[in-house]
């Protein structure tokens, strides 16, 4: 089985499993138990990995809140905003093409009393500015937009986003789970007030994230999710994952200091793949070429002459996704590829492939000969 579907998970590097092995055995103590050694190595430990993920996206290690991924990452910040600033209105802007964790957390918080408006997208998967713009009221407290697209790759214009959401005093929470590790972040150039982002996307452990919260310029309050112990400076309570925070700030630590010269190879692995492919009348590349994540390929791929699909001939070789491995579990075709304009069949004939550290060019060689040999 050949691996292409990088952003639903990542291996962990190896780097990283040798940074947490010794606290699954060897230092086993709990960060929280402040009255012998193991304790405080364990915290020292924590500490050591907030300051390694705040360094990361360009934030203040007082402002890293770790939890168990980005799903409960996103519903912390949703829910505790929503919850914090109820004096100050209870209307929410996101978008048409977010991951679930954030639509289904919306649709949650329509049944407390909240007034979501759920701005469309183009053909290319992005939002428009004017729409945004229109969008806002008197009652509106987030936004909440995705860096990048976890189906599509299509990147968000987040600078002007939040210049937009700030002209209108609202708080900005961008999911940036996709663009970890892929793309440079920096909360304060981006103008973040709140993003988050989940170790196993990043070549970390799995069941472990961080939320990011902006602590001036402006301040974001939040109710927490979790309560019972006062942890993380009562944000989020509940014995920390030492082992997998370590692995957490060691995988961010990596992906800052070996960017470039992963990205550049897996960029070309992705244009050799989309080169090849292009020969096939009637493909299509969906969302933006020109705004994407280098890594993602989605593909509209024409049935073949007998009526089946490419899925269907190459599952059994390659592991790539019909779209996002958290709602796999639905039949319903993919609500990102319907909402940039594709009809129901057509988003069932797609197929994305994402690309990782491990690929290879000699995969994706024969994959794209695969492919090709079945529309011969």
């Amino acid at each position: 089985m050949i691996y292409l579907d990088y952003n639903s998970t990542t291996p962990v590097d190896e780097r990283v499993l040798a940074e947490m092995l010794p606290f699954f055995t060897e230092h086993f103590g709990n960060a929280s138990s402040n009255t012998h050694t193991l304790g405080w190595y364990a915290q020292g430990a924590i500490e050591k990995a907030r300051q390694q993920v705040a360094n990361f996206i360009g934030a203040e290690s007082s402002e890293i809140i770790f939890t168990s991924g980005a799903t409960e990452a996103i519903n912390m910040a949703l829910k505790g905003v929503f919850e914090a600033y109820q004096s100050k209105g209870n209307h929410i802007i996101t978008c048409k093409t977010e991951h679930k964790a954030v639509l289904d957390t919306c649709a949650y918080l329509e049944e407390k009393g909240a007034i979501v408006t759920y701005l469309n997208v183009d053909r290319e998967g992005r939002i428009d500015l004017d729409e945004l713009k229109e969008s806002f009221t008197d009652k509106t407290i987030l936004v909440a937009i995705m860096a990048a697209n976890n189906e599509t790759g299509v990147l968000q214009d987040l600078e002007k986003i939040a210049e937009i959401t700030h002209q209108h005093n609202a708080i900005f929470f961008s999911d940036t789970t996709q663009l970890a590790g892929k793309l440079p972040i920096d909360v304060n150039e981006m103008g973040l007030d709140l993003c988050c982002i989940s170790a196993h996307k990043l070549y970390g452990p799995k069941g472990v994230g961080a939320l990011y919260v902006r602590r001036k310029d402006p301040r974001v309050s939040l109710i927490p999710l979790f309560h019972g112990g006062g942890h993380e400076n009562h944000k989020r309570s509940g014995t920390l994952n030492v082992a997998g925070i370590v692995g957490l700030g060691k995988a961010c630590e990596i992906a800052k200091s070996d960017f470039w010269d992963d990205n550049m190879n897996i960029s070309k692995m992705r244009g050799h793949l989309e080169h090849q492919l292009l020969e096939i009348s009637e493909l299509r590349i969906n969302g933006s070429t020109r705004y994407r994540l280098y890594n993602t390929s989605n593909l509209y791929f024409p049935k073949l002459k007998d009526g089946s699909s490419v899925f269907s001939h190459i599952k059994n070789q390659y592991a790539v996704s019909l779209g996002s491995a958290c709602t796999s579990a639905n039949a319903e075709p993919s609500h990102v590829l319907m909402a940039m304009g594709l009809e129901k069949e057509e988003s069932e004939n797609c197929i994305r492939f994402s690309f990782g550290k491990k690929s290879q060019k000699e995969e994706v060689e024969k994959l794209a000969e695969l492919i090709l040999s079945l529309y011969k």
